[in-house]
């Protein structure tokens, strides 16, 4: 079975320590790190973008996973790789040669992921799906953090399950938006196994015994989930 991941997303965190609380929520333990990078155009938010990602300290064995909320990402896939990125995140929707872009992902040595809105089909996916290393389904609308788990969303992972399924795919569903304690378990019982969560981690209380329970809280969740999964199979 799939390792189930919890990648913290620092859109949450303090900018102004960002450093300290990506170490803190390592040691708490996580080993992914969820970047959101917004352009401004494709999202209306905007936030960072390769220069800084190039400052933060990022921790021995830990993966940093890029989502490029911005339009025509394959211009700047390099930059983000050279940045520390492991594995980039590009939507289908903001870029009119998608297979170009995941092409150019894997070039420059990184893992190719795609995203895709709520209301975007998965038929998107059909020719390039046998390229990826990951699929991102988000659960909310993106662009800023802090919305609520959209429920439709649950027959979209079932659904993706069963297409990576057909293929003998093997490769992690990222889910994110609205990934809390009270979510995690339906969204691991439709076949998630990599859970994007920001303010559920990243909501001012800091530490690593802080974030250590807020981990620990969501992975008991999980769990329950992954337990009442094998039971309806």
């Amino acid at each position: 079975m799939m390792k189930l991941t919890i990648a913290p997303s620092v859109l949450s965190a303090n900018f102004g320590k960002i450093s300290q609380e990506i170490h803190e929520v390592v040691q708490a333990g996580v080993d992914w790190i969820h970047l959101d990078v917004m352009d401004g155009m494709f999202v209306s938010n905007l936030t960072f973008g390769a220069p800084l990602i190039r400052c933060f300290e990022k921790p021995p064995g830990v993966i940093f996973d890029a989502h490029l909320m911005i339009e025509q990402p394959e211009r700047y896939v390099k930059e983000f790789i050279d940045a520390g990125a492991d594995i980039i995140s590009v939507h289908a929707e903001a870029t009119n040669h998608l297979d170009y872009a995941i092409q150019t992902i894997k070039k420059n040595g990184a893992k190719a992921s795609v995203a895709l809105n709520p209301a975007t089909p998965l038929e998107v996916l059909d020719y390039v799906l046998d390229q990826l290393d990951m699929v991102l389904l988000m659960s909310v609308n993106p662009g800023w953090g802090g919305q609520s788990f959209i429920p439709a969303m649950l027959q979209k992972i079932r659904n993706l399950k069963a297409r990576l399924q057909e293929r003998n795919l093997y490769i992690p569903i990222q889910v994110d938006g609205g990934i809390n304690a009270k979510t995690v378990r339906e969204v691991v019982q439709a076949g998630a196994t990599n859970l994007v969560a920001g303010s559920a981690i990243f909501d001012g209380t800091t530490g690593i015994e802080a974030y250590r329970k807020k981990i620990d809280r969501i992975l008991e969740e999980a769990s329950i989930g992954i337990r009442e999964q094998q039971r309806i199979a």
